[in-house]
């Protein structure tokens, strides 16, 4: 099975008064000390990428929920930049250059999906399993390298690119278990939201989860995200102790015996912890903590 990859990363979408809009039209309050006119060019180029890349004027004012003057405006500005493009032949906007410079530089800083290439075929190959590699990126999670599983039964891995539910996955559990909590809400500003009927909804409850993720090494999605779906994940740190990503396995429930589950954290943990002590963390072959 081959990888995918994404090399440019969708967020959050767009802008009104001032606020950001999510995908599903709720508002965001932008952070103290934002500047309006930044949240708005953001909010551009981010619906943008959710369009596909390209977009016409009157549908980037739709989105962003900013009036056309104001959008063209601003696109002017972004074209001036090179982080837009004017499509020739089409009254439209496409994402330019210019962003997928930033994009290279970002993946380039610990160059993640390389790195990762031969855990991933270790753990797809030992456990069978689908394997994704993800990173925090300011307040989003975003899947950056999935590899399918190798049985002919097998869960739906997802797609790339951001992820809204860092409360109820094994990779996105992994990494927010070392933010601070006041980080966390406002990861999540309309609260945790419930995907099956056994998602964490409850901060409090959320909390004492990541208490045992931070104790244990590693982070678990009993079906928490998809019905049907268990997944094991661990936490990737860098030269500072900093997390820089994490790498988690999936299998649906019908091969989650306790041993096939001890597989999955083992094999996660070793690569996650390979992967750390080549970015230079300090420690970072000591023993795994016994299970809480």
């Amino acid at each position: 099975m081959s990888d995918t990859a994404i090399g440019s990363i969708p967020a959050a979408s767009g802008v009104s008064n001032g606020s950001a809009k999510l995908s599903n039209g709720s508002a965001k309050s932008p952070h103290r000390g934002s500047i309006q006119s930044v949240d708005r060019a953001l909010s551009l180029l981010e619906s943008l990428a959710e369009a596909g890349g390209e977009a016409s004027l009157t549908d980037l004012s739709r989105r962003t929920h900013l009036n056309v003057s104001t959008c063209h405006h601003l696109l002017s500005t972004l074209v001036n930049w090179g982080y837009v493009a004017k499509v020739p032949g089409r009254r439209s906007y496409a994402l330019g250059a210019r962003v997928l410079y930033l994009g290279h530089a970002c993946l380039r800083q610990v160059d993640l999906p390389r790195r990762a290439q031969a855990h991933i075929d270790r753990i797809n190959q030992v456990t069978g399993e689908s394997v994704h590699v993800a990173v925090l990126q300011a307040d989003n999670i975003i899947t950056l390298v999935k590899r399918e599983a190798r049985h002919a039964v097998r869960v739906d891995s997802g797609m790339l690119g951001r992820n809204d539910a860092p409360h109820a996955t094994a990779t996105g559990k992994a990494m927010i278990a070392w933010v601070p909590e006041d980080q966390i809400r406002r990861m999540l500003p309309d609260g945790l939201k419930r995907f099956t009927d056994k998602t964490i909804v409850d901060f409090d409850t959320l909390i004492e989860e990541l208490r045992h993720v931070r104790r244990n090494g590693f982070a678990m999605d009993r079906e928490e995200f998809q019905p049907g779906v268990i997944c094991v994940g661990a936490a990737i740190r860098d030269h500072a102790g900093a997390v820089v990503g994490a790498i988690s396995a999936s299998t649906p429930t019908m091969r989650a015996t306790e041993e096939h589950l001890d597989l999955m954290r083992r094999e996660v943990i070793a690569a996650t912890k390979a992967m750390s002590a080549e970015l230079g963390e300090p420690g970072s072959l000591q023993p795994i903590a016994a299970v809480e």
